[in-house]
């Protein structure tokens, strides 16, 4: 970017190369794209995806129940696991055999992940399942996808600025690529004998 500032220098400067205020000019074009184009990006992926996880949110809130849900027994071998859906991953649960009875009424019978640390015969737990008793994940709450959605609005700035980046960089990287092709060929024409006295030079 140290060529924006050298373009003011370079407007009327005599040894400037129409090169150098192409650069400065990309530049700048780069600049202003990232200041205004990089917003918008983010905040219109971020829009989106808000809309879409919140819609999300409300569909597993209205199709997925909480139920309670009775240990009839312990499973045997199984410890503590981390739960992989707590907010913090610090909350451990015990596999156990229960029954529960689902919204529509249908009775249950399975193995299930329980909160409880140490499960006894007729603890009572709560569950997460369908309306038809099918065991599944708790809802998606509204802070956790307007956080996905922050995530996903700024990953898409920073793409965004990634890509103008690397097409000012490309253009560039192509200018000087045909700035030295230049200075071969005028090599090439001042001949080997270019400077020495006596060459007619």
């Amino acid at each position: 970017m140290r060529a924006i500032s050298g373009l003011w220098r370079w407007r009327h400067n005599p040894l400037c190369r129409p090169t150098d205020l192409a650069e400065a000019w990309a530049a700048l074009a780069a600049l202003l794209l990232i200041l205004v184009v990089t917003p918008l990006a983010g905040s219109l992926v971020g829009g989106l995806a808000q809309d879409a996880l919140q819609e999300s949110v409300h569909e597993q809130r209205a199709s997925r129940h909480l139920v309670t849900a009775t240990v009839v027994r312990k499973v045997e071998g199984s410890a503590l696991d981390a739960d992989p859906e707590a907010a913090t991953g610090r909350d451990l649960r015990t596999r156990v055999v229960a029954d529960w009875t689902a919204p529509d009424g249908s009775p249950h019978h399975g193995s299930v992940m329980s909160s409880l640390e140490s499960p006894q015969p007729g603890d009572r737990f709560t569950i997460w399942t369908d309306r038809q008793g099918r065991t599944v994940a708790r809802p998606l709450d509204s802070a956790t996808a307007s956080t996905h959605a922050v995530l996903a609005g700024l990953g898409a700035a920073l793409l965004a600025a990634g890509l103008v980046e690397g097409s000012r960089r490309l253009v560039v990287w192509r200018m000087v690529r045909r700035r030295y092709a230049r200075w071969d060929q005028a090599w090439d024409k001042a001949g080997p004998d270019w400077g020495r006295t006596g060459t007619g030079s």
